[in-house]
């Protein structure tokens, strides 16, 4: 595998990422598109705000889930039963530009972008992860060549006197460019014309009990 996916992997492991309730809100998009970036006031100037999260969507719209196991239909239902505002195909419309926007802040090292996503430790981890990067005098040129298929992988509700805790796993395939490049230019690995296919499982958390919108990656594996 291309050096940069498996560094991207071993990552990854470690890491759990903070993000914002665009994993509870409705991604204008395009077949295939993703959001380019977040934006953490629904009120910003020059920007088109996202559809509301109270959109009265409501649990029906889990009927959509034909075809996938049924300890994945049923624990999403319980989900959607606990929490009247979550729909899964804006959930799904979140994590699928989640996943976009996390790499590319990563590859690219944009640390204010990831500042915005994630809490303090795992800041910390991609932030230590960029600096020895550019201490080795390294960029990264990757590109998310297509997100091939997104899908729930898993989905429950833990549930005691103190909170409800939804998780969800989704699970995407993806075709990525990789080429790492030295101080001087060089390409020290990969190649932009030889896509290679990542599978990746990442657990998305939220407690519901809780007024705090935000879902958290808690947990990531490969496919």
């Amino acid at each position: 595998m291309i050096l940069e996916i498996v560094i991207l992997a071993m990552i990854a492991a470690f890491l759990g990422l903070r993000l914002y309730s665009v994993l509870g809100r409705r991604a204008e998009h395009e077949e295939e598109s993703v959001p380019q970036r977040f934006d953490p006031s629904e009120n910003a100037p020059n920007q088109a705000p996202p559809a509301s999260p109270q959109a009265q969507s409501a649990p029906a719209r889990v009927i959509e889930l034909e075809g996938v196991m049924p300890a994945v239909e049923r624990g999403v239902r319980e989900i959607a039963a606990a929490d009247r505002n979550f729909d899964v195909a804006q959930f799904m419309d979140g994590a699928k530009g989640a996943y976009e926007m996390i790499l590319e802040a990563f590859w690219e090292g944009d640390k204010e972008t990831l500042r915005e996503l994630c809490d303090d430790d795992v800041f910390a981890g991609f932030s230590a992860a960029i600096d020895a990067r550019e201490e080795a005098g390294h960029t990264l040129e990757n590109k998310l060549v297509r997100i091939e298929e997104t899908r729930i992988h898993s989905a429950s509700l833990d549930t005691n006197r103190f909170s409800k805790v939804a998780r969800i796993a989704v699970l995407f395939v993806a075709d990525i460019a990789a080429v790492t490049r030295d101080a001087d230019g060089n390409v020290v690995a990969g190649s932009l014309d030889d896509a290679v296919e990542s599978r990746d499982v990442w657990t998305f958390s939220r407690d519901l009990s809780s007024r705090d919108p935000n879902w958290v990656l808690d947990e990531t594996d490969e496919g």
